[in-house]
């Protein structure tokens, strides 16, 4: 709300919805059949100490106390580090931890949640472990859950017929034999759809045509910078 933050909102209906609001809609499926599932943000549940235990586990804030502690004012550093936190891929007590296939029966199938509150305090109530298991959505619900109750406007986006080019040469590579048989060789990969995060704030560091909603994704695809 105060015009001198550096996640100002100025749009009140937007405020409402992006800052608020506690429970949402998220969209999964593929592009012929988009299924809308109810999600329970709860960013007022009594989560804020949850959150800022998260930057203390953060591998940011052990590497660097002093340093981590003086940027977080700083909403794309605090953004970089949640997105980090929210998967627990590289042994940092992470939130949740990914799973895509094979059997989900000793732990909770991903399509179970239905909100971030049960989430994060099973988190907690484990010693920080991470919760298994979660998906691109699940992954993207918590997210803006922290996000919002940390005060920074976040929204979800998402995506259908998705991929995503790991060695960036622009285009999506598929192999096959001389009958026509897929070879499991390429590390590009296609999905139905992905979710992710938007957070609303400015950037200095870019100038003025870039302020606004600034993407986050705290789903583990590949290392960033180790």
């Amino acid at each position: 709300w105060f015009s001198g933050d550096d996640v100002y909102m100025s749009n009140e209906n937007e405020r409402q919805e992006y800052v608020l609001n506690e429970n949402g809609i998220i969209f999964v499926g593929n592009a012929r059949y988009i299924e809308a599932r109810g999600w329970y943000y709860g960013q007022f549940q009594d989560l804020l100490n949850i959150c800022l235990t998260m930057l203390d586990l953060s591998l940011y804030y052990r590497q660097d106390p002093a340093m981590d502690v003086s940027r977080r004012g700083d909403p794309k550093y605090v953004g970089r580090v949640i997105s980090s936190m929210i998967n627990g891929n590289d042994n940092d007590n992470g939130v949740l931890l990914g799973k895509w296939q094979g059997s989900f029966h000793s732990h909770e199938n991903p399509s179970r949640w239905d909100g971030s509150v049960v989430i994060l305090k099973k988190w907690r109530q484990d010693n920080y472990r991470p919760v298994q298991y979660g998906q691109c959505w699940v992954f993207a619900g918590v997210m803006c859950t922290v996000l919002r109750c940390l005060g920074i406007p976040t929204r979800l986006v998402s995506n259908f017929n998705s991929a995503h080019d790991v060695d960036r040469n622009l285009s999506i590579d598929k192999y096959y034999d001389s009958s026509g048989r897929s070879l499991n060789i390429g590390k590009d990969s296609t999905w139905d759809y992905h979710v992710w995060n938007e957070s609303w704030f400015v950037r200095p560091d870019l100038g003025r045509s870039y302020n606004g909603w600034q993407v986050l994704d705290a789903t583990p695809q590949e290392q960033s910078r180790g």
